[in-house]
């Protein structure tokens, strides 16, 4: 199971990367790393992830500038969350505000058990653009089944990203 999740997710992130022509940089990935449920001693973990996102796929509506993700994660427990969604971009001089919600599928692995398959992330990102095609930042997100479950704890984590267009 373990392995379909992973298979799915890197199909979802790099479902358009293939067909950029050299010169454009339309493909944003924030690679990410931090702590997983950092709220609680018991089970919190160390976590990476990779999450895509398509600039080509930029709207914008009456929230700002909106477009898809995907991204998927992997707790040193071996949890993991793969996800896709919708994330707005507010940018304020060289500081970027980037509130996102993305649904997906969580594997508890040897992890925390999130009550159920189908979780909800939603996370706020605050990043600084360092060069014209790279960003650091800091987020912090919290993911929970919306009572989906017989139990929902929900898990809070923080991470630190790095954001490279390509």
């Amino acid at each position: 199971m373990k392995k379909l999740l992973i298979v799915l997710g890197l199909t979802l992130l790099f479902q358009n990367s293939l067909s950029i022509k050299a010169e454009e940089k339309n493909q944003e990935f924030n690679f990410f790393t931090g702590i997983f449920d950092f709220s609680h001693d018991k089970h919190h973990s160390t976590i990476v992830g990779i999450q895509h996102q398509n600039e080509d796929l930029f709207r914008e509506s009456f929230l700002g500038t909106i477009s898809p993700v995907s991204g998927l994660f992997i707790t040193a427990d071996s949890a993991t969350y793969i996800y896709t969604g919708i994330q707005a971009q507010y940018n304020v001089g060289k500081l970027n505000l980037t509130p996102s919600f993305t649904p997906g599928l969580y594997h508890e692995g040897d992890g925390k058990d999130l009550g159920h398959m189908f979780e909800l992330k939603s996370e706020l990102q605050v990043s600084y653009d360092l060069m014209s095609n790279t960003q650091m930042g800091l987020s912090y997100n919290h993911i929970s089944n919306a009572s989906l479950g017989e139990k929902n704890p929900g898990a809070n984590s923080y991470m630190f990203n790095i954001l490279k267009k390509f």
